[in-house]
């Protein structure tokens, strides 16, 4: 091999060298930035972690008692609809007596009437 032939290998050789030394110093640089994030990252999810969970336990117990809330309605709705089912029929029942009563007291009207109507007649001929 010449003389300028080895040197060009060796500059190659000490500039691939330098490359990697640059390379690696940033790759060391990187990592240490990473580990500091990791840090701060990790001193920040321990504290967000307990406050998670005490937020799902709020939640569920939100949930137990809108659960709860939601039978009584429920409870309630069926009681009105009982009630209205009631009423429905009492209405019914009381707009039967009100239409015997207007036939009862339609009666009566003829029968007093047919009475005073006889007692004039029978008061003419005496």
């Amino acid at each position: 091999m010449t003389p300028l032939a080895q040197a060009v290998v060796v500059i190659c050789v000490v500039v691939v060298t330098a490359a990697l030394v640059v390379a690696l110093l940033a790759f060391r640089r990187t990592a240490i930035r990473a580990e500091s994030v990791l840090h701060l990252v990790e001193r920040e999810l321990r504290p967000m972690s307990s406050q998670l969970e005490s937020l799902a336990a709020e939640i569920k117990t939100l949930a137990r008692n809108a659960n709860q809330e939601l039978e009584r309605a429920s409870v309630i709705v069926s009681r009105v609809d009982d009630l209205t089912v009631r009423a429905a029929r009492l209405l019914g029942a009381v707009g039967g007596f009100t239409r015997a009563g207007q036939m009862v007291g339609v009666a009566a009207g003829l029968k007093k009437g047919l009475d005073v109507f006889i007692g004039r007649m029978k008061s003419r001929r005496v």
